[in-house]
């Protein structure tokens, strides 16, 4: 009855269906080396694009290729779609949220055009990265995950 009292539990989910690799292996040196966090990247075998965490949008990119989540014990959090994709000033992409609203883990935030982008050649590998707040260390391995599956 009073469950609306009850702290939700942290979490981390799989922003996307697809294969999850480490950081190190991502095409990219910003994200291979960790100038922006430690964090993981999915390999896209879907479209649709979740909230790894629960938290407010305080960076939704119009371009669509980029959202920042920040929980409210300050943990904040990048999910970036693809490599090089802002050159597509949103081409491709939808965005579902809007900056400053809430959302949970696992509730869709992007959608996009997986076929179109990849046949002009942009490579959709999307990164999870938290720049601050966050300094466990990402041990996931290699691996097939499903939208929305916890990980942490």
């Amino acid at each position: 009855m009073f469950n609306f009292f009850k702290k939700e539990e942290f979490k981390i989910v799989a922003p996307v269906s697809g294969e999850l690799i480490p950081l190190s292996q991502v095409p990219d040196q910003v994200f291979s080396t960790k100038m922006m966090g430690d964090g993981f990247a999915v390999i896209p075998g879907s479209n649709r694009v979740v909230a790894p965490l629960s938290g407010s949008l305080e960076t939704v990119f119009p371009t669509g290729h980029a959202v920042g989540i920040k929980t409210k014990d300050g943990i904040e959090c990048i999910v970036h779609i693809g490599l090089d994709t802002v050159e597509l000033n949103g081409e491709g992409f939808n965005v579902l949220v809007k900056q400053g609203g809430k959302i949970k883990a696992g509730e869709p935030m992007v959608e996009f055009d997986q076929e179109a982008l990849e046949a002009k050649g942009y490579n959709l590998v999307t990164m999870v990265v938290f720049p601050s707040g966050y300094d466990k260390a990402f041990d996931l391995g290699n691996r097939t995950v499903n939208a929305g599956e916890k990980l942490i």
